[in-house]
């Protein structure tokens, strides 16, 4: 049966309507990017068969151009435009920091960083600087690495934080091995980048570990 078959209240575009895109499973939220389905396959089959294909819909979302295209229904031009959308995602995040305060909402902070750097095989050290009122000002890739361990260089850290004239900044990278529990490595090296700036006169506010499913403040287990 077509979707435009269903009851109103089960399509995925009239539910959305009526009830949020919250109330959508990851089936119908594809769906409706999908568009349309395929012969044999409505938008919320194909999407149900793409999710299974992939293992999830996260996997599918962070599937590389080549991956992704292999998928039955998708392409070129489906990948570009999921990109396109992901990206407004990510500035939207971007532009919510702008107009607060960074540090005290720390969710949205959390949320931001963790859709920068979750998805990345290897691992990626990087900056939040933020203004003399804890504001938002650019957030910056440093050191990129391999699976195990990123080289990172407080002076080089130093010499950023400067070029943007932050006030505070707060550290963060990933593990891509999924498990967001700090190294005596990743407590050591907040502690001599936190003693770099120290003599800038910049703060260091937080370090942030970015896991598969959590995200660990250095803050606030006591390190920073």
């Amino acid at each position: 049966m077509a979707i435009k078959d269903w009851p109103a209240d089960d399509r995925p575009r009239e539910k959305l309507l009526l009830s949020g895109a919250k109330a959508l499973s990851d089936a119908e939220l594809l769906a409706i990017f999908l568009r349309t389905g395929v012969k044999g396959f409505s938008a919320v089959d194909l999407a149900r068969k793409l999710i299974h294909e992939f293992g999830s819909l996260r996997r599918l979302l962070e599937a590389d151009q080549q991956e992704f295209c292999q998928g039955h229904g998708l392409g070129q031009a489906k990948y570009v435009q999921l990109q396109a959308v992901l990206e407004m995602g990510r500035r939207h995040l971007e532009s919510s920091l702008k107009h607060g305060d960074a540090f005290t909402d720390a969710d949205t902070t959390m949320r931001y960083i963790k859709q920068r750097l979750r998805a990345y095989p290897h691992e990626v050290f990087a900056c939040l600087y933020l203004d003399n009122q804890h504001r938002f000002l650019q957030f910056d890739e440093l050191f990129r690495g391999t699976i195990d361990g990123a080289s990172v260089y407080p002076r080089e850290v130093v010499k950023s934080a400067l070029q943007h004239n932050a006030a505070a900044v707060i550290l963060a990278h990933n593990h891509p091995s999924g498990i967001a529990e700090p190294s005596q490595a990743d407590i050591h090296i907040t502690k001599r980048i936190q003693s770099a700036l120290d003599l800038v006169d910049i703060r260091v506010l937080d370090h942030i570990i970015v896991g598969d499913a959590d995200v660990t403040s250095l803050a606030q287990l006591g390190h920073v």
